[in-house]
């Protein structure tokens, strides 16, 4: 049997002990306390990764495997974040799994994913960054979104997704919520934490105030209040505020709250998931600003 070539032969060494310091220490990733004390976080997915890299994030070290790693375009990548500064750590399939598992693929396990879901092979850690208000820029009738106690990581990436599909200017999260760097988040966003600026902003009078003198008009969403979503006045600066799914949006939020647009509901359940309602109102003022004018 022809001996696996490695891709890079100065990385010889396979690691292929799950219980290996590095592969421990990236598995921990998936909790905030680590995250945070080890100052990064998990990345996985062939176009994700791209994503960060055009955004200047940092690779700090790279888990991949060799016997997968086969196709031109994985190779390309690799070299990438090799070029980049990104450590190369060469890891056994069973390794890969359980890395690939931490950073939230949910079909991490062979013969788990369907045929038309692409495996990277490469888990990848980066550095954590912090953006502030003085890095959005503003240039036009722009999108903003505040959201309120947001606590699921799905739902974070969703809305990403959606934010980045229309050229949303900026996503405020008021704490306590979920952590950006959360796997889910990340996966979820699929790389548009890396596209829209994400500001986590604990002085809500001051986010408010903020958003007043850059000319932003505030919008809620809610089930009572106000105009049908669809009869609302979307055009020009809009700051659409989104709560908690069961609870809403909480009292110090709402009292800032100029306006509201209604989301009727007229089955059984009581309220809609964050996302689905905030990709409503994303594209009626996405249609009002963009596709009208």
């Amino acid at each position: 049997m022809q001996k696996h070539k490695p891709i890079f032969p100065q990385h010889h060494s396979v690691i292929t002990s799950t219980n290996n310091q590095r592969v421990v220490a990236a598995r921990k990733l998936q909790t905030r306390k680590h995250r945070q004390r080890q100052g990064r976080f998990l990345v996985e997915g062939f176009e994700i990764l791209h994503l960060a890299l055009d955004a200047g994030i940092q690779p700090i070290e790279i888990f991949y495997c060799e016997e997968q790693c086969g196709e031109k375009a994985i190779q390309q990548l690799l070299n990438r974040l090799r070029k980049a500064g990104a450590t190369l750590a060469p890891v056994s399939t069973q390794v890969l799994h359980t890395l690939s598992a931490a950073a939230g693929n949910v079909y991490a396990a062979p013969h788990k994913a369907p045929p038309n879901v692409i495996q990277t092979h490469i888990v990848a850690t980066f550095a954590l960054f912090e953006v502030s208000f003085q890095d959005i820029a503003l240039t036009d009738d722009e999108l903003i979104l505040v959201l309120d106690g947001t606590q699921t990581p799905s739902n974070l990436g969703m809305i990403l997704r959606t934010a980045d599909a229309v050229g949303a200017a900026a996503v405020f999260l008021i704490p306590p919520c979920v952590d950006i760097f959360h796997p889910k988040s990340v996966r979820g966003s699929h790389g548009s934490l890396f596209s829209v600026p994400l500001v986590e902003a604990a002085d809500i009078p001051g986010l408010f105030r903020w958003l007043r003198e850059k000319g932003f008009r505030t919008m809620g969403a809610d089930p009572h209040l106000g105009k049908f979503w669809n009869q609302e006045n979307w055009k020009g600066r809009v700051a659409i505020v989104l709560g908690h799914d069961v609870r809403g949006i909480s009292d110090a939020v709402r009292a800032q709250v100029e306006g509201w647009a209604r989301l009727p509901m007229t089955g059984k359940v009581e309220s809609l998931n964050v996302a689905v309602a905030g990709s409503v109102l994303i594209y009626e003022w996405f249609r009002a600003n963009r596709l009208e004018s």
